[in-house]
């Protein structure tokens, strides 16, 4: 373990009475030699870490560890304590404390050794040797795995020496408790005639001491139960993934984990038993045993979904069906886009508040900013709102691919969606782009890549050719079909007038209210938000984002005036809801009304479409508009025939408080049938909290 612990990192006789002051006693001795540089910050990682899983193992042994920017090299410290000291353990005091300080950025190499370490600690010879060390030259010998200079204890601890040393081999990647590590079936052998087989994966939030403490439980463990037993430890010394043939001949799987297992879906199919981390270093026998019964009793999980298809179709949680999957994706790229719209478009909009209409036209501010004009700060609003607005095709395609593929997903996203604005595909090539460069990156990850090739995949390969790849299809294939249809429906758009106009006003309300919040709702959003998303939006562009504004305000302001009217037809708690109702509404937070419809979706949704409808109307018929893409009631300065635009809100808000209270009022009362008592369902809503639109 070279010079990662030396005689004066280790205390003998340590005195600390509580796990904090132990910490701090040894930390101490790291500050002293210059390896941690701020003494109450590392504790304070420490704590951190300390804060997420107790580390205090059975056995007698306190292993607290983290990472932290004040560590300057991996330092191990150790001590050892007469009294004991309580680390959470389920069997006592520890007297065997290990405190391990990694830095952020630790190396492989350094974390290695510190999981040959972990694994040691389930060696009952290892640990019996540190109680019995007579100085601390020879602790930190022995830990390092060297022959310790005490001839006292070089007899007892040369076996243990090796062992250190042969385990930090086994560490950064798989490892295997089967006689011999063989796993494949001989030919002919029949599963009866083998022993029971068992993957199992190991991690823990740090990667450092858990994980690998884990895995050395659960092999020793399957030594003694008779069974081949290997261990993929996900760990930050190392991922390397097990054979698939491995996998494939397993009779159960067993994870202990404490973050999520990294490509679960290789395990799938098989007896399954899946606990935390300390489950699998307490109790590695009952883990087994169960995997055993659950494979006796013919109990799998589901299996993974064969190959072919899209990408889209081969990812997502198991069951979801094709159109699941894709909208899933779709919004985890406008949830991304939405506060760039809220935050460009505001800035845009007060930009015209402040300099006038004809503020685009202004010069950059880099070249004419004047501190005391009015203009140059309208004109300065209105540019970094522009910029703002700049981003987010790319960020729609970018977090769309991101959905699909996790962060490899990214730069050709990112990529795809700057090629749209470029070539004027807009916010359909956006859409587009994310799903090619999602769909890129997950076929690049199913390719089979020499392990030589496997630390440069996702920081050279996969963006380099994923990039291209979608670079070249919107280029020279689709970019340009795609630019035209966008242009059409722009023109189409631009085309809208009387009874069109107004049916399409009648479908964006209904939109808006339908989920209040959820998919639909943010299709009808990110259709109103991507025909401002540039300098100059057309008339009817900021037509139809009065009407989408003003529909998502009805079902939260409706729900308020109808607890305030009628109060005896709600409970307690949904007219408490009530009162929070009206700033939400007029916030333009049409998740306000979801407590409502989740008590009693079928008066509530339809009475909120019904007003929606109403308010859609009659803002494009009103001929409204709006540059701002958020702000309910507070931005009504910056909209085009404000009163009118209020007058089309408060209708639509009378017809969903009437509709409610009329289909409400068929029942008579509230649900349990007195007005101030509280129904269960009325209770399981008041939990769900309103979020931002």
């Amino acid at each position: 373990m070279s010079d990662m612990i030396t005689a004066d990192l280790v205390d003998l006789d340590l005195s600390a009475d509580t796990k904090e002051a132990a910490a701090r006693a040894l930390a101490e001795r790291m500050v002293a030699l210059g390896r941690v540089t701020d003494l109450d910050g590392y504790l304070a990682d420490v704590a951190a870490r300390e804060a997420q899983m107790p580390t205090g193992l059975d056995g007698g042994i306190g292993i607290p560890h983290c990472r932290s920017e004040h560590v300057t090299e991996p330092t191990l410290a150790f001590g050892r304590s007469a009294a004991g000291i309580d680390f959470g353990a389920a069997d006592g005091p520890a007297d065997l404390i290990f405190l391990i300080a990694a830095p952020a950025g630790a190396d492989d190499a350094h974390l290695t050794i510190l999981s040959s370490l972990a694994r040691q600690l389930m060696n009952a010879e290892f640990t019996d040797a540190l109680r019995s060390v007579g100085d601390a030259a020879s602790a930190a010998a022995l830990i390092r795995g060297e022959e310790p200079p005490a001839a006292e204890t070089a007899a007892s601890t040369d076996s243990v020496a090796s062992s250190v040393a042969a385990s930090a081999d086994d560490a950064t990647g798989t490892t295997s408790g089967a006689p011999g590590g063989t796993t494949a079936e001989a030919p002919g052998e029949t599963p009866g005639e083998r022993p029971f087989r068992i993957v199992a994966v190991t991690s823990c939030p740090t990667g450092i001491a858990h994980t690998y403490m884990a895995a050395e439980s659960l092999e020793n463990a399957g030594r003694e139960a008779g069974v081949e037993l290997v261990v993929e430890t996900q760990g930050s010394a190392g991922f390397t993934r097990l054979d698939p043939a491995v996998i494939a001949a397993a009779d159960g799987v067993i994870f202990a984990h404490d973050v999520a297992v990294r490509e679960k879906d290789r395990f799938a199919g098989k007896p399954t038993v899946d606990t935390g981390v300390k489950a699998g270093i307490n109790r590695p026998a009952e883990l087994i045993a169960e995997v055993r019964e659950k494979a006796a009793r013919g109990e799998v999980t589901a299996a993974a979904r064969p190959g072919g298809g899209t990408p889209v179709e081969r990812v997502g949680e198991p069951g979801e069906g094709y159109g699941s999957k894709l909208r899933k994706w779709l919004m985890s790229g406008v949830s991304y886009m939405v506060p760039f719209v809220a935050a460009g478009g505001l800035l845009i909009a007060l930009g015209f508040a402040i300099g006038g209409y004809q503020i685009n036209e202004a010069k950059s501010v880099t070249e004419h900013f004047d501190w005391g004009q009015v203009d140059s700060w309208g004109a300065l609003l209105f540019q970094i709102g522009a910029a703002a607005f700049g981003f987010l095709v790319p960020v729609l395609a970018g977090y769309i691919a991101y959905g699909m593929a996790d962060r490899p997903g990214l730069v050709p996203g990112f990529v795809g969606g700057a090629i749209s604005v470029t070539i004027g595909a807009g916010f359909l090539g956006g859409l587009v782009a994310g799903l090619i460069a999602g769909g890129v990156v997950l076929g690049i990850q199913r390719i089979n890549i020499p392990p030589v090739l496997r630390g440069i995949m996702p920081v050279v390969v996969i963006p380099l050719v994923s990039s291209a790849v979608v670079g070249f299809l919107m280029f020279v294939v689709i970019g340009k079909p795609i630019s035209e249809a966008q242009k059409g429906l722009t023109d189409w758009l631009n085309g809208l007038s009387g009874t069109n106009a107004i049916l399409l006003g009648v479908l964006l309300g209904l939109m808006m209210c339908f989920d209040l919040g959820g998919p639909v709702n943010k299709v009808a959003y990110t259709f109103a938000t991507a025909g401002i998303s540039v300098a100059a939006p057309s008339d009817s562009a900021m037509k139809i984002m009065a009407a989408v504004m003003a529909a998502g305000m009805v079902p939260p302001l409706g729900m308020a005036l109808a607890t305030t009217v009628r109060k005896k037809l709600f409970t307690t708690a949904e007219r408490e809801n009530g009162k929070a109702a009206w700033v939400l509404g007029a916030s333009f937070i049409s998740e306000g009304a979801i407590p409502f419809a989740a008590a009693d979706p079928l008066r509530v949704i339809p009475a909120s479409m019904a007003g929606g409808a109403v308010t859609g109307a009659l803002t494009m018929a009103f001929g409204s508009t709006l540059r701002a893409p958020h702000g309910g009631i507070w931005v009504t300065f910056l909209i085009g025939k404000p009163f009118l635009y209020l007058l089309a809100i408060a209708a639509g808000t009378a017809v969903t408080a009437g509709l409610v209270i009329l289909l409400k009022g068929m029942r008579g009362t509230a649900p349990d049938g007195t007005p101030a008592a509280e129904s269960p369902a009325a209770s399981a809503a008041e939990a769900k909290q309103p979020v931002a639109a």
